[in-house]
Formats: structure tokens, C-alpha cells, sequence
């Protein structure tokens, strides 16, 4: 055998060898579940912000009316809402920080052996 084949063989006898959670992996989970609501809320507000000035663009420009007053009103609220994604995501991960900060602290000092 080579070392291709023996890696290979290694690798599938590790998917299905039960493993203990360790530490580093309860670490891990915790940073993503502070991370993840905050990303989420990030990627859908930034997404409907860019469509709502799509449409007000659409809108403006009489491609999909003749609305260019309304257009104009509607691509101000979806610039809005794309500007303000940022420092919402900011806010939202901040208060998640300091939420589980004990348990993530606690974690790594005992990880860290300190």
C-alpha cells in the first residue's frame, strides 16, 4: 500500500470511530452560536436593503413604472437599510459577546491551563 491508500484508510476508519466532545469543541460550538444569529440577520437585512433599491432604481429610471417621485423615496429607504447593516451586525454580535462571555472566558483559561 501507499501513503495515498494508507491516508485514505485512515481517514475512513476516523469517521466512524466515536469521539468524545472535547474542550476546544464545546469552544468552538459556543463562538458559532454567539457568531451565527448575528450573520444571519446580517445576510437577510443587506440582501432585502439591496432589493429594495433595486426596485427603487427600477422604479426611478421607468423600467418597471413610471414612478420616479416614489422610486426615489423607495431607493432612499433601501440605501438606508444597506447602510445600516454594518452597525447593526455590530451591535448584535457586541451583545452576544457580552452575553456569553463568562462561559467562552471560563473555557479558554481552562484550555489555556491558566
Amino acid at each position: 500500500m501507499n501513503a495515498n491508500e494508507l491516508k485514505s484508510i485512515e481517514r475512513i476508519r476516523a469517521a466512524y470511530t466515536a469521539t468524545e466532545p472535547t474542550k476546544l469543541d464545546e469552544l468552538k460550538a459556543l463562538n458559532k452560536k454567539v457568531k451565527r444569529p448575528a450573520q444571519i440577520f446580517s445576510y437577510i437585512f443587506g440582501t432585502v436593503g439591496a432589493l429594495v433599491l433595486g426596485t427603487g432604481m427600477c422604479l426611478a429610471m421607468k423600467v418597471i413604472g413610471d414612478m420616479m417621485i416614489a422610486g426615489i423615496a423607495i431607493g432612499v429607504v433601501g440605501i438606508a437599510m444597506v447602510s445600516l447593516t454594518y452597525p447593526i451586525y455590530g451591535k448584535l454580535l457586541s451583545r452576544r459577546r457580552k452575553k456569553y462571555a463568562d462561559q467562552v472566558l471560563s473555557i479558554s483559561t481552562e484550555l489555556l491551563g491558566e
